[in-house]
């Protein structure tokens, strides 16, 4: 095989190609041409530098950091909203709440009505009953204060249940005259979920929902 023959196909077998020629042939001609043998070598660091050269990969840090961003502060947004629709609508329920309260007492403090075998002790109950109106009122206006009129709720919710329970118990009053104190199990309930989604540490609004904004 001539020189030129053998560098050929020593440059397609290099390339992955098919030679075109036997590979034993090849070899011997190698191996006693000095030529050809130091043409191959020279071949073969080529081949190596080529293959190994860098490849220009762009960088997409900046823009995967960015997608991640914004993957998290949608997520942000989201749980802001739906923390913000809860209170809105716990504000109402405990608003509600008030009025119902306001509503039962204003009649007997003012006029008197419903207790006319006691009237001193109705007025004085009623007073009590407008106070806490009061109370889930101001809770319902400012979330973020609902945490501090909670004891109160909770003593007042815990006191009646008892107390009722143990007159049930004795037979002194019927199961029915007190599910009206139901009513103040219900509101301190309404209190705590209030003040739970207003002010529980690691749950607080972002500022374009905090407190006193909606």
């Amino acid at each position: 095989m001539r020189c030129d023959d053998v560098r050929v196909a020593l440059s397609a077998r290099l390339d992955g190609e098919d030679p075109q020629a036997p590979a034993a042939a090849l070899d011997a001609h190698t191996g006693s041409c000095p030529g050809c043998r130091s043409w191959l070598a020279s071949a073969e660091r080529v081949t190596r530098l080529t293959r190994v050269q860098a490849v220009d990969v762009p960088d997409l840090t900046a823009a995967v950091l960015a997608a991640v961003a914004a993957d998290r502060a949608a997520a942000r947004d989201g749980a802001a909203a739906t923390v913000r629709a809860r209170r809105q609508v716990l504000r109402v329920a405990v608003a509600v709440a008030a009025v119902a309260q306001l509503a039962v007492a204003l009649p007997i403090l003012l006029a008197g009505l419903g207790v006319e075998a006691d009237p001193h002790t109705g007025r004085e109950m009623a007073s009590f009953d407008a106070a806490l109106a009061v109370g889930f009122a101001l809770a319902a206006w400012r979330p973020e204060r609902a945490r501090a009129f909670l004891p109160v709720a909770l003593v007042l919710a815990v006191c009646l249940a008892g107390t009722s329970v143990a007159d049930i118990a004795a037979s002194t009053t019927a199961v029915v005259h007190e599910l009206g104190h139901l009513a103040a199990v219900v509101q301190a309930g309404l209190l705590w979920a209030l003040g739970r989604v207003s002010g529980e540490p690691g749950r607080r609004l972002p500022a374009a929902f905090a407190p006193g904004r909606g």
